[in-house]
């Protein structure tokens, strides 16, 4: 809301009431602006939240659920929603049967999105010189890794080189492990390392 004599967005709040009908509601706001003194109304409507199919992704398994969200919104993939089941992370959107990236939530047919508040798990190579050793790791959203970083896992003290990510690959830098989906060592021979990853083992896969 802006001023329409100067356009500015400082505004008084002097007073406002709601209204609804069965499919919107709205709020009418008596303004003051802050630098010209002008007082002048404003009406912000909207579309009733309504019940949108949600599915989400914990790690290895899904579940079905739904959100109420208002149809005059949009939603973009990366936008964090609250849900009955705990924070997510909407990963794709649903429209007749095509995933796009961002929609007017009225055009939605499904939202996908992962838990943000469980475990990460990510996936971790050994490369043995033409065998490899893979493991899935459950680390905390938060937990960086960096390449050239020395890690122990099992019964390996490694060097990460590679790490794989939702978009990229990372030869330098860090990212996250709520963003990696794998990360690339080869063993060296060292005996000090600088973390210790083998608690995190969910499982070995190879």
């Amino acid at each position: 809301m802006e001023c329409p004599i100067c356009g500015s967005d400082e505004l008084e709040v002097l007073n406002s009431k709601q209204k609804s009908s069965k499919k919107k509601f709205m709020e009418e706001y008596l303004l003051k602006c802050e630098d010209c003194g002008h007082v002048f109304k404003d009406v912000i409507s909207a579309k009733k939240p309504k019940p949108y199919r949600l599915i989400i992704s914990e790690q290895e398994k899904s579940r079905k659920t739904t959100i109420d969200l208002s149809p005059s919104d949009e939603l973009k993939c990366g936008d964090i929603l609250l849900t009955e089941l705990g924070q997510v992370e909407v990963t794709g959107i649903e429209i007749k049967d095509k995933r796009v990236s961002e929609a007017k939530l009225e055009d939605v047919d499904t939202i996908w999105a992962s838990s943000i508040e469980i475990p990460a798990r990510i996936g971790f190579s050994v490369d043995l010189h033409g065998e490899v050793d893979s493991y899935k790791l459950d680390l905390d959203r938060d937990f960086e890794i960096a390449p050239g970083d020395i890690v122990k896992i099992d019964k390996h003290i490694v060097k990460v080189h590679v790490i794989k990510t939702q978009e990229r690959k990372l030869t330098s830098g860090f990212a996250k492990a709520g963003v990696i989906k794998r990360v690339y060592s080869k063993p060296v021979k060292f005996s000090n390392f600088d973390y210790d990853l083998t608690k995190d083992i969910f499982k070995k896969t190879s």
